[in-house]
């Protein structure tokens, strides 16, 4: 029988909130409060970059290194790559664990796992098979703050008028 998860007590109210619409049962919200997802307009080319600089944004505001994931759901990120293909894979997964770095991961290789802080870039078209599952995967790996960046329609297509609006879309 498979296990059915109807509480969330990960996740702050305000991330759940976003991506509860996306879950394949009701959900009661019980995690904290903290700050409102932010929603960072960019078009699927200029994805990475702003959210690059979202991330660097996160210093800004206190943030540890350690606590931040940039996880994307197109392409991997350059940095993702680059460490994958010089550190081998269990050398880019030990960076999971590095306290003074920013991890870069995907979507897809980061169900499971959280941060405190997340960096979702959305940098694809939302055309993707499972879209909707890999937009809920992404929005729930933060446990208290979250940023998002991507261009609205793919959101749309991708999570529907209800996740939109709940992220300020709409």
């Amino acid at each position: 029988m498979p296990l059915v998860l109807d509480h969330n007590l990960r996740n702050t109210k305000q991330i759940a909130s976003t991506f509860v619409p996306l879950a394949p049962t009701g959900m009661e919200l019980r995690g904290g409060d903290g700050p409102q997802v932010t929603f960072v307009p960019a078009s699927s080319a200029d994805a990475l970059q702003v959210a690059d600089d979202q991330a660097d944004a996160l210093f800004n505001e206190g943030w540890d290194a350690g606590n931040i994931a940039l996880i994307t759901l197109g392409q991997r990120h350059p940095v993702q790559v680059e460490r994958q293909e010089s550190q081998g894979q269990q050398g880019y997964w030990d960076t999971f664990w590095d306290a003074d770095d920013i991890f870069y991961g995907h979507v897809l290789g980061f169900k499971g796992m959280e941060r405190r802080a997340i960096v979702l870039c959305v940098n694809e078209s939302g055309t993707r098979d499972r879209a909707a599952e890999r937009l809920y995967v992404g929005l729930s790996r933060a446990t208290d703050r979250l940023i998002v960046v991507g261009d609205p329609d793919v959101i749309a297509t991708m999570g529907g008028e209800d996740v939109c609006r709940r992220l300020g879309l709409g």
